[in-house]
């Protein structure tokens, strides 16, 4: 079993490996054609206990005004008790975690930010077989958002998901927009997407497929939106109000997300566990848009919980 394991671990690797590479390649062809040239620089790093990780930032482009994409591979040797309160079972055992997560920030604010991750985690109980399972998903937290872009990043999303089962695009959905909500402020993060944790239903293989299913289909569905989206002409008070949308995101990141929790009470490393914070962002005393404007629009129509595959207006 362990010698099973070890050989799926190292499979999942190279993808991830992979799959940033690609991401990163194809956010640097959108650089290209808005008429910059900002890359990603790459980061290796090591982790005191074991393992390491490549990040790979781009900052202060063209079109991409902050990017991470950040794959990490680390081991555990004593999982710490407050990082494994749902899994009080494997408290204390060693583990491995593996995953690409990422969050692009858009200068334009025709663009949404997005975010995106992929993950395998793998704890080993003394004398037991390995227990573990997938987690990931993709959403979009727009500024100026439109239904053509949210229906067809939903239906990615709903078209990944329907090989392996009618209703895992439904229940992923509903997880995306119950995870992705701010309580303290009674508002949606953005219009969702997938997301998905403790995955273990099917076998390793099927798991596996699905996971990659997620990461590629990040990709068919982001590109297309900066493709319609990053040449758009904004006006300096439509900047003003993406940057203060910004803060919105920075409260869940560093109040409810479970990722950054974990990479803090696991000693991760601070760089790659903030990195999702874009260099601007601006916050205003109860901050107010008239009815009927797009900025209120925002709020009162596209961060509601909806169907957005079945809409009839």
């Amino acid at each position: 079993m362990q010698n099973k394991i070890s050989a799926d671990i190292q499979r999942v690797r190279e993808f991830l490996l992979d799959l940033q590479s690609r991401i990163c390649h194809a956010l640097e062809q959108q650089e290209v054609a808005g008429g910059g040239d900002a890359k990603f620089i790459v980061d290796e790093w090591e982790r005191a206990e074991g393992g390491g990780g490549r990040s790979r930032v781009l900052q202060n482009g063209t079109v991409i005004e902050k990017g991470g994409v950040m794959f990490s591979h680390i081991h555990i040797n004593k999982l710490p008790a407050s990082a494994t309160a749902r899994h009080p079972e494997i408290a204390n055992c060693t583990a491995q975690a593996l995953g690409v997560s990422l969050v692009i920030h858009p200068k334009n604010p025709n663009v949404p930010t997005s975010h995106a991750n992929v993950r395998l985690f793998v704890a080993q109980p003394e004398g037991k077989d390995p227990v573990w399972w997938f987690g990931g998903g993709f959403d979009l937290t727009p500024y100026y958002p439109n239904d053509e872009d949210v229906i067809a990043w939903h239906q990615t999303a709903h078209d990944l998901c329907e090989p392996f089962g009618a209703d895992v695009y439904p229940e992923m959905k509903q997880w995306c927009d119950d995870y992705f909500y701010l309580k303290h402020r009674d508002e949606q993060r953005g219009v969702g997407g997938l997301f998905f944790d403790d995955l273990n239903r099917w076998d390793f293989e099927t798991c596996f497929q699905f996971i990659q299913a997620v990461g590629n289909g990040y990709l068919d569905a982001i590109i297309p939106i900066f493709k319609k989206n990053q040449d758009l002409p904004y006006t300096e008070e439509q900047r003003e109000f993406q940057l203060y949308r910004r803060g919105r995101y920075v409260e869940f990141n560093i109040i409810y997300d479970r990722g950054t929790l974990f990479g803090l009470q696991s000693g991760g490393r601070i760089e790659s566990i903030l990195v999702s914070l874009p260099n601007l962002v601006s916050w205003a005393y109860r901050a107010e848009w008239e009815v009927g404007t797009p900025e209120r629009r925002l709020t009162d129509y596209y961060l509601k919980p909806q169907d957005w595959l079945n809409k009839t207006s």
